[in-house]
């Protein structure tokens, strides 16, 4: 990877529903001379995560160095539009259906030429790179979609509920519940109709049912210092569908190191980076 290289960004807006916007960034490094489309890469951020969370602004331009048209945007309801997080309304009627769409509203864009720097976009080798709540959602739209060529989940989930039966049962009695956010000491909303989704959706959204029975190349990356929800979620997908490829990273905690600001790189997220790369860069072989 070289220095000297230029990563150019462009920022860009996605109307998709009534006062429903995804704003998002294209990295790419330009050439001085032409040269052959890009695989494009999407990287999803998770629950209280946002695209310029931490580590995901480094992570675009290192992929965007690797030779991939990257794409990073906040959720239509990550209750963040400007800074972190100033549409709390918007974040507590968030649902699965509503980042999926979301995703496609994405992937259609591409398609379509719409996006900025889709000139070097190559539609045909499309992949997601998902952290969190965002690998799980990478999986769900792999198995539902065919543009898709791989997935890789970065401590991704393997249960769309994240909080727990209890929670659950408050939030449909009650309407709205509430998750503290220790960083910004913010009271996050979790409304009924989060809950109500899931049950409409049972097996579209079983992310252990989905990635057993998808044939998408998917690579899982997890630390091992991980939260133990999420650990043993990892350990259902690798028994579940062992055709898939697991690695564990020692010493990762859910964010490979990584804070909010971001303080500088990780050994634990350059071997995400790396192991991502080598994975995407074989099903680019493969096809």
């Amino acid at each position: 990877m070289s220095i000297e290289e230029n990563v150019r960004l462009e920022r860009f807006e996605i109307e998709r529903d009534k006062d429903s916007w995804i704003r998002g960034e294209v990295r790419v490094v330009e050439a001085e001379s032409a040269e052959a489309k890009k695989p494009v890469l999407l990287l999803l951020h998770g629950f209280k995560g946002f695209k310029d969370w931490g580590f995901f602004p480094y992570a675009a331009e290192q992929f965007a160095k690797l030779g991939y048209a990257v794409i990073t945007f906040n959720f239509s309801h990550s209750g963040v539009n400007e800074i972190d997080f100033d549409e709390l309304d918007k974040f507590g009627e968030a649902t699965h259906t509503k980042e999926q769409l979301d995703i496609q509203a994405v992937v259609d864009a591409i398609r379509e030429e719409s996006l900025p720097l889709s000139s070097y976009m190559d539609i045909d080798r499309m992949f997601i790179v998902g952290h969190s709540r965002g690998g799980g959602n990478s999986v769900l739209f792999a198995a539902a979609s065919s543009r898709v060529k791989a997935v890789v989940a970065w401590n991704g989930i393997a249960e769309c509920n994240l909080f727990g039966e209890a929670f659950r049962a408050q939030v449909l009695k009650d309407g709205i519940g509430y998750v503290a956010n220790a960083r910004t000491k913010q009271q996050m909303p979790i409304k009924a109709v989060f809950f109500e989704d899931l049950d409409s959706h049972k097996e579209q959204y079983n992310i252990v049912a989905q990635a057993a029975a998808s044939a998408v190349p998917m690579l899982f990356i997890q630390g091992d210092m991980d939260s133990e929800f999420i650990r043993s979620g990892y350990d259902r997908l690798q028994a579940a569908a062992p055709h898939h490829q697991f690695v564990t990273i020692e010493g990762a905690d859910h964010t490979f190191g990584a804070r909010h600001p971001f303080a500088g790189t990780t050994n634990e997220l350059e071997q995400a980076i790396t192991l991502t790369d080598r994975f995407l860069k074989g099903c680019i072989v493969r096809r």
